[in-house]
Order: C-alpha cells, then sequence, then structure tokens
C-alpha cells in the first residue's frame, strides 16, 4: 500500500504544469501598465489606435521577458530545447517564446521528513522509524540536468537507504546508537546524490517505535537486571565486611589490650546516651578486666 500511494503520487507530479513559465515579476507588471498607459495616452491625443496597439505589444512583451529571481534562487534557460546558463539571483531577461525556464531551484537548506513502517531489524524486530534529513543544492546545473524531480529523488532515496540501515542493525543498536545510524544515513546518501548536485548536511532520527508487548518484556528485562546488580553488590560488600572482619580477628588474638579497649568502647557507646543500662555476663568483666575498674571507680565515689 505505501508503494501504492508513492507511485500515485509520482505520477500526479508528473501530470502536474510546469508553473515556472508564468511566474511574473513585479517589475515585468509595472513595465507593462506603464507602457499601455503611455500607449493609451498618445492614442487620446492624437486619436488614433496605433499607439495604443504598440504600446500594449511592448508591455506584454517586457511582461513576459523580465523576470526575478529570489536571492536564494537560480533557474536555467533553455533556448529552443538547449541548456544555455543559469540566471539570478536578481531581475534578468528572456526572449519570450524562444525561451523556456526550468524550475526555480531553492538552494537554502531544506527538511525532508522521512518513516519506516514496520520494518524488520537484523534481530527481526518490527520497527516504526522517523528521520528527519537537511540537505541542500549546491549545483543548479546539476540538480536540473541531471534528476527530473530532486526533491522527490531525495525523499524515496532516504526512505529506501533507512530501510536498508534498519535490517542492519539490531534493535539494542539502534535505540542505543541513534547517532551512528544517522551518519550512516547520511554517508550513503551523500554519496548518492552528489552527482545530482546535492548534499545531505545531516540525517537525524527522531524516532524508533517498537510494539507495546516488546516494551513490556524490556521493561521486566531492566527491572530484572537492576535487581541482579543489587544482590551482586551486595554480595560484595557483604565479602568485604568478612574479610575485614577476619584481620580485625586476627589483630585481637595477637593484642589482648586492644579487645579490650574495643570491649570497653563497645559498652560505652551503648550507655552513654538516655542513662541506658546494658547487664554484662561476669565472665565478660572478668575477661575485659573490668572489675579491678569498676572498684576503683566506686571508691573514687565514695571518697568525693
Amino acid at each position: 500500500m505505501i508503494y501504492k500511494a508513492i507511485l500515485k503520487k509520482l505520477g500526479d507530479d508528473v501530470m502536474k504544469p510546469d508553473l515556472s513559465q508564468y511566474r511574473i515579476s513585479n517589475v515585468g507588471v509595472a513595465l507593462f501598465i506603464v507602457c499601455a498607459a503611455a500607449g493609451g495616452g498618445i492614442t487620446a491625443a492624437i486619436g488614433k489606435p496605433v499607439p495604443a496597439i504598440a504600446g500594449a505589444l511592448v508591455g506584454l512583451y517586457f511582461l513576459f521577458a523580465i523576470r526575478v529571481a529570489d536571492q536564494w534562487e537560480k533557474v536555467a534557460v533553455l533556448r529552443f530545447g538547449r541548456y544555455t546558463g543559469l540566471r539570478g539571483p536578481g531581475i534578468f531577461h528572456v526572449i519570450p517564446v524562444v525561451d523556456r525556464l526550468s524550475t526555480f531551484v531553492d538552494q537554502r537548506v531544506r527538511v525532508a521528513n522521512v518513516s519506516a513502517e514496520s520494518t524488520l531489524t537484523r534481530d527481526t524486530v518490527p520497527v516504526n522509524v522517523d528521520a528527519i534529513v537537511f540537505w541542500m543544492v549546491w549545483s543548479a546545473e546539476k540538480s536540473i540536468l541531471e534528476v527530473q524531480d530532486y526533491s522527490q529523488a531525495i525523499t524515496l532515496s532516504a526512505q529506501t537507504a533507512l530501510r536498508e540501515s534498519i535490517g542492519r542493525h539490531e534493535l539494542a543498536q539502534m535505540l542505543a546508537e541513534r547517532e551512528l545510524l544517522g551518519r550512516e544515513l547520511q554517508r550513503i546518501l551523500d554519496e548518492k546524490t552528489t552527482s545530482w548536485g546535492i548534499t545531505v548536511q545531516s540525517v537525524e532520527i527522531r524516532d524508533v517505535q517498537i510494539p507495546p508487548a516488546l516494551q513490556d518484556a524490556m521493561s521486566r528485562q531492566a527491572q530484572a537486571e537492576r535487581e541482579r546488580q543489587a544482590r551482586i553488590i551486595l554480595g560484595q560488600a557483604e565479602t568485604e565486611i568478612a574479610e575485614k572482619f577476619g584481620q580485625a580477628a586476627l589483630t585481637y588474638q595477637s593484642n589482648p589490650v586492644a579487645l579490650h579497649l574495643r570491649a570497653m568502647n563497645m559498652l560505652y557507646e551503648a550507655i552513654k546516651e538516655k542513662g541506658a543500662m546494658v547487664i554484662v555476663p561476669s565472665s565478660a568483666v572478668e575477661t575485659m578486666g573490668l572489675g579491678g575498674m569498676l572498684g576503683t571507680v566506686s571508691l573514687g565515689g565514695v571518697k568525693t
């Protein structure tokens, strides 16, 4: 259906008349009015119709002979069907009936929207891709003489290249490397259109749409991957903590004083706030040598 629509559009474009031949300039219109008015005035003065007819004919000549091209435009002149050169920008003169003008070529940067619907990637995933092509005509002569409709040719070439590029990449690459895909499309199109006098400046991938069912599957996969990474990080933390405890145990084994100090510090940290009460087994008190210390503290309190 897509190709039928494209062919139908191409057929409609071929049947359209070339309106460049009827593009009348304001200068030509002004000269026609001046000549007609002058002929009419002379006719009114002398009472003969010849000046009016001559003024109308001269005005018609200027009307179709004086043309104007805008600053960003160029046009080719064909004299009896043979190319004679480019005209524009600005005012220029042609010979009516003898000379014929081609389509006016716009040399500004132009934009073409292309899309590829339900195109299979390398891993057989159907995707819809929208892209924007920025291009410009650098040689008006080649764009007129080498290709019939350069604008339509750019659009169709970009659509074909987009489909081919999608088929060469996997879905993950298309989602993560849009700039790389755009540069590849720009290179392919530029190689093809250089002979037409057209350069493709850049191609931007605007959107990549995948089926909803696949979006849900990818979301679940990403969530599972995040949970796996979280568990791996937690396991690594437990391993490092166990290693540190092992190193601490070796240190305390060879240095009992350090173990006693650590135990006292832990006891102090437990009871320093809000007058907390901690029950310590007698064996732990004897092991840490806290009996003598507590007795000393008690005697000191009695003396005070």
